[in-house]
């Protein structure tokens, strides 16, 4: 295999948890768990953060006292909690995404070396979609305990110039032994104090520093803007907040916003357009409040947000007010589209996901969840109306993703989930 002749090395292995992925909150708990489990003393936050990287048998028998055996049993039941529920309590480090993509892109063999068992890592590379871009991942069977430096050894081509990458001394000495260099991660678990003198070629604040350290060409920052839909009652704004909250973990820089609002002057708009003390309202002063609140959030919120490289994700857009004051209030759907030419001036979503649900449910579940605000507390006709016009765009435009808005919010979550990552990738994000 020919790497890039632009990259300092052919091939690059990762550790995974403190380099890749930020792991602790998952793994403390787990030994948190275990030490309850067993009627031993949970150490001060200080010493348990010396399980972060070395093998735990080693961790359970210097730090706890453990003998062999109690660490044996101290681990099994680590595993049966960890195999579960803590493995996922997890995080992709900001810029990882990007650097993995940009590496593949310019011909690097990428590995893992990982003194976490081989069964959680495939999850958490599989389950953040990192996995696409790992050619070889190397951790501990069931009965094994190998030395760091022989999953290197696995994880690195032969004949290929290879660096290891970590945020441990395990890491830097692993990869001495294995005849490769190395390079500290410092914005993982270790401190520079641990690693002066230990031979790393270079030392990384931040992911963005691993770019010149292997001779890696940046990415140019690319925005992506995701509105979600939907009649009232569809969980549209749970499922927004759902969905910005697995991108993070993810990895991807997310920016969450709303309309109207997402500023200071937004905001003040939407109260005055909600209180249903307003009930007197004029329709187009309704499609005019809705378009100024839109015009500032466009301005000072997504396309700044956009220029920086960020996954900007806003609870409603200018598609409501196409269907609620176009047709809804009946001012017209061109009319709308019209007046908000000037608000929105061609920031169009790349991707519109619509939660589809019948009206009168959506109503039904909204009046089960409290006091509704003015739009909600519109008539019956006026939201039916609403769902005809959402039907309309959806059909004429090629941005819309449909999903059903299904009862179980968790199980709507891993649909919208799923089927956004698969058009992130279609759109050529990392």
């Amino acid at each position: 295999m020919k790497g890039s002749m632009s990259l300092k090395y052919q091939a690059v292995i990762f550790d995974l948890d403190g380099t890749l992925c930020y792991s602790a909150p998952g793994i403390l708990q787990g030994v948190r768990h275990v030490l309850g489990l067993m009627g031993h003393e949970v150490p001060d936050e200080a010493s348990l953060r010396r399980f972060l990287g070395p093998p735990l048998m080693q961790t359970f028998t210097g730090i706890c006292g453990m003998s062999e055996k109690e660490a044996e049993e101290a681990l099994r039941l680590y595993r049966d909690y960890y195999y579960q529920t803590g493995y996922f309590d997890n995080a992709v480090y900001p810029g990882i995404r990007a650097l993995l993509s940009a590496l593949k892109a310019q011909g690097a063999f990428i590995g893992i070396a990982t003194h976490k068992p081989l069964v959680p890592s495939l999850k958490i590379l599989q389950g953040f979609g990192l996995l696409r871009y790992i050619d070889q991942v190397e951790g501990p069977g069931e009965e094994e305990t190998p030395e760091k430096a022989e999953l290197i050894r696995r994880a690195a081509p032969k004949g290929l110039k290879a660096v290891m990458i970590g945020d441990r001394l395990t890491d830097i000495e692993g990869a001495h032994d294995a005849g490769i260099d190395s390079i500290a991660a410092l914005y993982g678990y270790g401190h520079q104090e641990e690693f002066m003198g230990a031979g790393a070629v270079g030392m990384a604040r931040t992911v963005g520093d691993l770019y010149s350290l292997l001779g890696a060409k940046k990415p140019e920052a690319r925005g992506y803007f995701i509105s979600f839909e939907g009649n009232d009652g569809s969980g549209k704004s749970t499922q927004a907040r759902l969905l910005a909250q697995r991108l993070r973990q993810c990895g991807y820089d997310v920016l969450l916003t709303r309309e109207p609002g997402g500023t200071g002057i937004g905001e003040k708009i939407r109260e005055i357009l909600l209180d249903r003390a307003n009930a007197d309202m004029e329709d187009m002063t309704e499609a005019l409040l809705y378009a100024a609140a839109r015009a500032q959030h466009v301005r000072q919120v997504i396309l700044p947000a956009l220029a920086q490289g960020k996954l900007v994700i806003s609870d409603r857009f200018v598609d409501s007010s196409i269907a609620y004051q176009g047709a809804g209030r009946g001012l017209g759907m061109d009319l709308v589209r019209q007046i908000n030419a000037f608000a929105i001036d061609g920031c169009l979503p790349d991707l519109t996901v619509f939660l589809s649900l019948d009206p009168m449910e959506g109503m039904a579940r909204r009046s089960r969840s409290g006091a509704m605000d003015r739009l909600e507390a519109a008539a019956d006709a006026f939201h039916q109306e609403v769902g005809r016009a959402f039907s309309e765009i959806v059909r004429s435009e090629k941005r819309f993703l449909v999903l059903p808005s299904l009862p179980n919010k968790q199980d709507t979550a891993e649909n919208v989930f799923l089927k956004v990552t698969d058009r992130l990738r279609e759109d050529g994000l990392p």
